[in-house]
């Protein structure tokens, strides 16, 4: 970490610590599948929970009455 010019916090500063005694002590792999299911938690689970939200917006501005279907030339 004492790189010429590398600025750090003390917050990334202790991440950095904390990632390397992870691996040093042998729980890199447990650490890291946590980690992808909170990951998976935050950005998928939470923002589908009630469904797909494009899908619910299409659905809301869809015309009530649907339009007659199209010929398709053959």
């Amino acid at each position: 970490m004492d790189i010429s010019g590398a600025r750090w916090t003390m917050r990334g500063d202790e991440a950095v610590l904390r990632l390397g005694s992870l691996y040093i002590s042998g729980d890199w792999d447990e650490y890291w599948q946590f980690h992808l299911q909170q990951e998976h938690k935050r950005n998928h689970l939470a923002l589908y929970s009630s469904g797909i939200p494009l899908i619910k917006q299409v659905l809301k501005a869809r015309c009530p009455t649907t339009p007659p279907p199209l010929p398709i030339p053959v």
